[in-house]
């Protein structure tokens, strides 16, 4: 029993998975409706970006890629704080956009009805858009929790001193960033609105408490716990 407490203890920052069913159930119900009427997004720098199935790589990556990270943070215990900036600014801007959503309907209508050529690629693009409406698009949710989970990765201590992480998590936002416009599943007002929703956000959460604080405090109770143990 106390090894029970002592792991719920542990890990009790495993509350955040408490909000993906409320997320989901939420994000369908928007997806199902149909009657309301939706505001089209597009402006002229979609027409200058191609269709490109290729970039249905990075954009399935996008979950992986999400999953693997939030995972990873969430059992660095040392570091938690890294886990709960990345949690708490992933629930904010979801949470936002579906707010938005809710009461500005949108939708895009860029997807091509027929491709120009039939590979494997084409084949899982078209059972993504049959699984994925083309509402609900800005800001566009993959967009933000990209740029989020690369911030979380490129502040994290645990990472500090290891480049090559950094460096490919950034290569890999920036991919599936793009592979949202490529995939015509986002328009680029969508991404532009992504991105200024998260720097909004960030300006919140990140900038307040540096690292630099927050590892001053760590050091600080690592030698008052010192200190307590000399005495006894």
């Amino acid at each position: 029993m106390d090894k029970l407490k002592q792991l719920l203890f542990k890990y009790k920052h495993a509350i955040i998975i408490l909000y993906f069913p409320i997320y989901m159930v939420w994000f369908i119900l928007l997806e199902q409706r149909n009657d309301v009427k939706f505001k089209e997004v597009h402006c002229i720098v979609d027409d200058w970006i191609p269709f490109c199935e290729v970039f249905i790589i990075p954009y399935l990556l996008w979950f992986v890629y999400v999953a693997v990270s939030l995972i990873f943070l969430f059992f660095q215990t040392k570091y938690i704080d890294d886990f709960y900036r990345c949690a708490t600014i992933l629930v904010m801007g979801m949470t936002t956009s579906l707010i938005i959503y809710t009461f500005f309907p949108n939708a895009q209508n860029m997807r091509p009805t027929i491709f120009e050529r039939e590979n494997i690629f084409t084949k899982i693009i078209s059972i993504v858009y049959a699984a994925d409406t083309d509402t609900n698009v800005c800001p566009s949710i993959h967009v933000y929790n990209s740029i989020a989970i690369h911030i979380a990765i490129a502040h994290s201590r645990y990472f500090q001193d290891k480049r090559w992480i950094k460096n490919s998590s950034l290569i890999l936002c920036i991919l599936i960033c793009l592979s949202t416009l490529f995939l015509k599943q986002h328009s680029f007002v969508d991404l532009v609105c992504a991105v200024a929703l998260y720097i909004f956000y960030y300006i919140i959460i990140y900038r307040p408490i540096p690292v630099q604080y927050l590892e001053q405090q760590h050091f600080k109770l690592i030698k008052q716990r010192h200190k307590l143990g000399s005495i006894k």
